[in-house]
């Protein structure tokens, strides 16, 4: 007699169906006249088990091998998550303050990498992150040396198969900056994202958690390829090139007169706008071969300036001169003649307006052509200086370098 119990313990539910189904079919062909005195005579509970075994066979054993040449339907695999690196360098987003309430009033450059990404535990949802630690400073002491440290990290990170995109965290002084270097040398498609805070992350209103959580989000989404390095702070999605910090108390502190590229809502991207200017791999410019940067100067405009502002730059070295002037880049009656004897012994002068929007129209004001001068064009006097300096790592004239003020 067939040990029921014993084979639904075992897991054999199947062999125990396919016996009851045998059985049946041979005591119909052979015995139906007393078909219905055996159903009558087979105990409820037996029946209720033999069913019982073919769903238990079902669920222990699994569903029947496949026929030959049939498709199998099989669950779909969870996409891959991006690979991110966070390179950090300090700042406000890694800054901390002697009290909650204190917004403005904070030590930059404190909380390292690590803890920076373990304070954000929703990036583990939007890409596999890895924090690299490149300086610990406020953003207004970073030198050239460290900018071109900085890019050629970048650079060789980019170039991995096992990194999608980048992300760094940087003060707000000279973020545009840095932001700009990278975007003229860094060659690459693959997403440089910028994230920087206004508050540091012990204050009540925080806001750096938000910004790098959205930072990954960019660096990891295919659709922020090829639009060269952004700047993702207070939702928005900012071209590097454009962008710059335009107040000191609030975390809507940047802007670009060119508008935001896009935005980042509840980790989705959407975009409005593409950067034209050169940038990524349509530059010309390599950071793998630039070891350092030549010293350009900028001198503010205002009423009543001296000419010693600009000699004295010229004694400390400075290749270009970058004239922040008042409205369309003016300069004082008075200073044009040592602008162009500067000019005459080989240092470029270079328009820009102290004015947040515009663009300095070349010869309107000055005769830049008959001077040999160049100007900005749309760039501010901090971002004039960051192209002139890249630009002037090979010699120039005005005529070149005015051109590349054009493409980029």
């Amino acid at each position: 007699m067939t040990d029921w119990a014993g084979c639904l313990a075992k897991g054999r539910g199947r062999q125990l169906l396919a016996w009851a189904r045998a059985a049946a079919r041979d005591t119909m062909a052979r015995l139906q006249p007393t078909q219905d005195r055996f159903m009558r005579r087979t105990p409820a509970a037996l029946l209720a088990l033999m069913l019982a075994g073919a769903s238990s066979a079902v669920a222990l054993e699994g569903p029947a091998p496949a026929a030959p040449g049939a498709t199998v339907a099989t669950s779909p695999a969870a996409p891959a998550k991006p690979r991110v690196v966070i390179v950090a360098t300090g700042g406000t987003i890694a800054g901390a303050g002697a009290d909650a309430a204190n917004s403005a009033t904070y030590q930059a450059a404190k909380v390292p990498v690590d803890k920076l990404i373990a304070a954000v535990p929703a990036i583990a949802n939007v890409a596999d992150v890895r924090g690299e630690q490149a300086f610990q400073i406020a953003s207004e002491s970073f030198t050239n040396a460290q900018l071109v440290d900085l890019a050629k990290k970048v650079s060789a990170l980019v170039k991995r198969d096992d990194v999608d995109g980048v992300v760094i965290t940087h003060g707000t002084d000279t973020v545009e900056e840095t932001a700009y270097f990278l975007d003229l040398v860094v060659k690459t498609d693959k997403p440089i994202v910028m994230v920087a805070s206004m508050r540091p992350s012990t204050a009540i209103s925080a806001d750096g958690a938000l910004n790098l959580l959205d930072a990954v989000t960019v660096a990891g989404a295919k659709d922020a390829r090829a639009k060269g390095v952004l700047l993702t702070m207070n939702d928005e999605i900012q071209a590097g090139r454009d962008t710059t910090k335009r107040v000191n108390i609030k975390p809507s502190a940047f802007f670009s007169q060119w508008g935001p590229l896009g935005m980042v809502v509840e980790g989705k991207t959407y975009w409005f706008r593409a950067p034209v200017k050169r940038h990524g791999t349509t530059s010309e410019f390599d950071i793998d071969s630039i070891d350092a940067l030549p010293e350009v100067a900028i001198v503010y405009g205002s009423g009543n300036m001296h000419p010693e502002a600009y000699t004295s730059a010229v004694a400390g070295g400075a290749k270009a001169i970058v004239h922040a002037g008042t409205g369309n880049g003016s300069v004082a009656g008075y200073l044009v003649d040592t602008l162009k004897d500067i000019r005459a012994k080989g240092v470029q002068i270079i328009r820009s307006s102290r004015v947040g929007d515009g663009f300095v129209l070349r010869n309107a004001e000055q005769p830049d052509d008959k001077y040999d001068w160049v100007v900005a064009h749309d760039l501010n006097p901090q971002k004039a200086k960051i192209l002139a300096a890249v630009a002037l790592t090979k010699p120039r004239d005005a005529k070149d370098l005015q051109r590349i003020f054009w493409e980029y």
